[in-house]
């Protein structure tokens, strides 16, 4: 039977899987760390202390993950490698790199591993929150279009603040590179030697639409006179989701341990390729993906626009169907801050906290350690804890960040409700899911809805699986592929009807925090981080 390989690459490591094409088995996987990880403190190799709110990627470590994961599956599900018939991947976004023509990352070249800008900017790299502030309220000035497709607000994780970002700081990195390209598609043509940008990071993260391209260039000259070519580094042509890229390079091919005639598919982002990957394609499912940070998807036959979200695009996800994405910025990274302050352990930090009644804690949490994707989209406000008293315990503050982590869903879900689309079930997938029943059922008794665990610890790498399927002739269409491989439940957790209505009081100041130090006095907390920013400059 013909086998499949997907790559999820995430934050802090990436992920190989090795999948039957037949009976949906996944035969193998392979974890690989990166060497340099998330690299938010210091530049590689030259002592320099980054900026707050940078983060940035090494492009070797996403090479080591394909050189290192791909055949180490290969050898333990004792596969012959001519029957692996495709390869897909998915990466975290909005991931990007300059490069030079030939696919060369800039901070790989001698003289421009020094300048910060020539590096891979993180999803979470946040300090264009200005440029994306600038954006959107020339946007608004200029009623364009656009913008409802994107809940009304750009966010600094996306393309567009990240590149002029590079514009603006550092020309020479700008001029010097000739792409400015998602890490999805850079990976896809190391693979193969062909640059094939897809259509999903074009749509959701640069502003792009099938119907109307790019916004006008004069709308960037009104926001930065000056920048006036917007796709000089982008491109104008993006290929379906499912598409064959390509076939794999002989070198790539030889250090893989795989056919020449392998094809790759064009890349994918990792919370997107979720939704087939956990046999989802159904509207009213909301399917999350709870890791480092949280994506939330849904489907629908139409385009609604909405405010709050973070990207409506046609065919995005799947084809024929609206894509709908939201999400939290902090979730697993949020915990680990917690645990590795304390020196504690999850697992004795779960049972303690789970020992707890709803509203015992006394306290409630906003989850903004890393800003605020949906529904506020301001990277500018922080995390608060509420309540605190001198009988506080860690558990009680671990199981308040746990709760915040719900409620904040709970607004998420909420907005989606409040603008017609009819929710029925939750399928969570990712770290979270798999090792935290705690956080599971509070998802499921702040929202009231049931929550789903696929049985399956590799739901992004098997959904990439998938797609290289499609790309490698498997099967006729994704849709094809769900129906063939879908996954069961490994867990299902359900509203406790007691907890549920003690939450809904929690919800009601928790609503009255979120909107206050989230929008009335919003102020308050950009302050803070203005503050701390300058001084962390004269340090």
């Amino acid at each position: 039977m013909p086998a499949a390989v997907g790559v999820d690459f995430g934050t802090e490591s990436g992920r190989a899987l090795l999948l039957d094409c037949a009976s949906g088995e996944e035969l193998a996987a392979h974890t690989v760390p990166y060497a340099s990880g998330a690299i938010d403190r210091e530049l590689p190799g030259t002592g320099e202390r980054l900026p707050g709110d940078w983060a940035l990627q090494d492009p070797d470590d996403w090479v080591s993950v394909l050189e290192t994961g791909v055949p180490a599956v290969l050898e333990a599900a004792g596969v012959p490698a001519n029957e692996v018939v495709g390869i897909g991947l998915d990466v975290t976004s909005c991931t990007v790199l300059p490069t030079r023509g030939d696919g060369t990352p800039l901070c790989k070249l001698d003289g421009w591993r020094e300048r910060r800008h020539a590096w891979p900017k993180l999803w979470k790299h946040h300090a264009a929150q200005a440029v994306a502030d600038r954006l959107t309220e020339v946007a608004l000035e200029r009623d364009e279009e656009f913008l409802g497709r994107y809940g009304g607000r750009i966010s600094s994780e996306w393309y567009f603040p990240k590149l002029i970002e590079v514009w603006l700081e550092d020309r020479e990195v700008y001029d010097a590179c000739d792409e400015f390209i998602e890490a999805t598609d850079w990976i896809v043509w190391w693979l193969t030697g062909v640059q094939r940008r897809q259509n999903c990071t074009a749509g959701y993260k640069a502003l792009w639409s099938p119907l109307h391209g790019l916004p006008p260039n004069d709308y960037f000259r009104a926001a930065y006179p000056g920048f006036e070519r917007p796709a000089e580094k982008l491109g104008e042509s993006f290929a379906a989701l499912g598409t064959c890229a390509g076939t794999l390079r002989p070198e790539v091919a030889a250090r893989l341990g795989l056919p020449e005639s392998v094809a790759v598919a064009v890349g994918n982002v990792d919370s997107f390729v979720s939704m087939p990957g956990a046999g989802v394609e159904q509207a009213g499912t909301y399917v999350m993906v709870v890791g480092t940070s949280i994506c939330d998807m849904v489907v629908h036959a139409e385009e609604i626009r909405l405010p709050g979200i973070t990207g409506v695009v046609k065919d995005g996800i799947l084809p024929g169907v609206y894509g709908y994405e939201a999400g939290q910025v902090a979730a697993g990274d949020m915990l680990a801050w917690y645990v590795e302050t304390l020196g504690s352990s999850y697992s004795e930090l779960e049972e303690a906290a789970a020992r707890l009644r709803p509203g015992e804690t006394g306290l409630i949490a906003l989850d903004w350690w890393n800003g605020n994707r949906s529904i506020l989209g301001d990277a500018g406000v922080t995390g608060v804890i509420a309540g605190l008293t001198l009988q506080s315990s860690r558990e009680e503050i671990y199981r308040a960040l746990l709760e915040a982590i719900a409620l904040g869903n709970r607004r998420v879900i909420e907005n989606f409700a409040e603008h017609g689309f009819e929710l029925s079930e939750i399928v969570a997938c990712g770290g979270i899911a798999e090792r935290s029943p705690l956080t599971m059922q509070l998802l499921a008794d702040t929202s009231g809805l049931p929550v789903h665990v696929p049985a399956s610890s590799e739901i992004p790498a098997r959904g990439s699986a998938l797609f290289g399927a499609v790309a490698g002739g498997a099967f006729d269409d994704i849709g094809s592929a769900i129906a063939r491989t879908r996954p069961g439940t490994a867990r299902t957790y359900r509203p406790d009807g007691g907890a549920k209505e003690v939450y809904a009081e929690v919800y009601a100041i928790y609503r009255e925090l979120y909107d206050t130090l989230g929008r009335t006095q919003v102020e308050l907390l950009h302050g803070l981080k203005q503050i701390r920013s300058e001084q962390r400059s004269r340090a």
